[in-house]
């Protein structure tokens, strides 16, 4: 705790010194920036019809960040030595490798909140030197630079695209003394990229929507809430539930997709209905839960001895007749699509 206090105060007193002079592309942890903000300005430069992207991603940056050049970039307006002196010993205080210390003759700590404001201050040279050649770019935040890793460069043809990735790996690898990951890095065309979680579609038009593995990731996540053994009460479950569709939708609401939202609300009830059949169990439960809710006798019990299986009971008229949109509001479901039309602010025209 200690460790961290030391580390915020000194990440407080470097903020106001470093944070103006950093460039206007850099989103990642810095104040009144968010990776919306990066994700709208990748839609602003495809739009200005830039067709290609670089997408470098720098191999254990963490790792591999030389002392002496980043101390030096710090040092150009730090010139208090004991706050030097301090900086210097945290990235040379080595690691706890299975309760053996290991010394870190390179790299910067991971995971602290000075961290962050370290790989800004190094990397700030790369940002400076693709603005002296004039090139549109994007550095990464969230799981990019938030990990100091991965940056976006956009030009208007493959041929450009090619000579300056070639570049920006020689300044990487000689002057920053950082590797360029080529498993992960590529020379590809803007339609279609991916950036924090987001595909840019529609040509010039570079309409946001969600990426198709972040949807896989989230219905994914969904089901393991939803699952018919969790062994939890249905408040707990939608309680659970409604945490992460709120926080999942207030970071993907930027994307223009109604319709996909309003299909995820469609699928995400079915999987509640179904968690209520499966908890109400037995067939004497079914028909009073069912009669109820408003179902007829003849046709709740028709419902509660068939052997269908609970997720297609969850689409029969009968149960969607029992527990309607309404109710299941009512019991605290979430909606995305409500929630996404409340976001419109954060959208803008995006």
């Amino acid at each position: 705790m200690l460790d961290r206090l030391i580390q915020q105060a000194t990440l407080q007193v470097l903020t106001p010194i470093f944070d103006p002079g950093f460039s206007e592309s850099s989103f990642g942890f810095r104040p009144g920036r968010s990776a919306h903000g990066a994700a709208k300005q990748v839609q602003r430069i495809i739009r200005q019809g830039y067709a290609h992207v670089i997408d470098v991603d720098l191999s254990k940056f963490f790792d591999r960040v030389q002392h002496d050049l980043l101390m030096s970039c710090v040092s150009r307006k730090v010139h208090d030595k004991r706050l030097l002196k301090l900086i210097g010993r945290y990235l040379r205080a080595g690691v706890m490798v299975e309760g053996v210390l290991q010394p870190t003759p390179e790299g910067s700590p991971q995971g602290g909140p000075l961290s962050p404001m370290l790989s800004n201050i190094l990397l700030d040279n790369m940002d400076k030197e693709l603005e002296r050649r004039g090139l549109k770019f994007v550095p990464g935040t969230d799981a990019q630079r938030w990990s100091a890793d991965d940056f976006m460069i956009f030009v208007k043809s493959s041929q450009s695209a090619q000579r300056v990735f070639e570049s920006v790996q020689r300044y990487v690898t000689q002057t920053l003394k950082l590797v360029v990951n080529q498993t992960k890095s590529r020379v590809t065309v803007a339609e279609g990229c991916e950036f924090l979680g987001f595909a840019f579609v529609s040509g010039r038009r570079a309409t946001i929507k969600v990426a198709p593995k972040k949807l896989k990731a989230f219905k994914r996540r969904v089901k393991e809430l939803t699952g018919r053994s969790r062994g939890i009460s249905m408040k707990r479950r939608l309680t659970d539930l409604t945490r992460y569709l709120r926080g999942w939708i207030g970071y993907f609401g930027l994307a223009r997709q109604l319709d996909e939202f309003s299909n995820l609300d469609g699928w995400i009830r079915r999987r509640i209905r179904m968690c209520y059949w499966k908890q109400w169990r037995y067939p004497r439960t079914k028909v009073r839960r069912l009669t109820k809710l408003g179902v007829d006798l003849d046709m709740a019990i028709k419902h509660a001895i068939s052997r269908k299986g609970y997720w297609r009971m969850s689409r029969t008229p009968a149960m969607r007749y029992a527990m309607t949109n309404k109710w299941l509001q009512e019991q605290g479901l979430f909606s995305l699509k409500q929630r996404w039309s409340e976001l419109a602010p954060l959208r803008g025209t995006a």
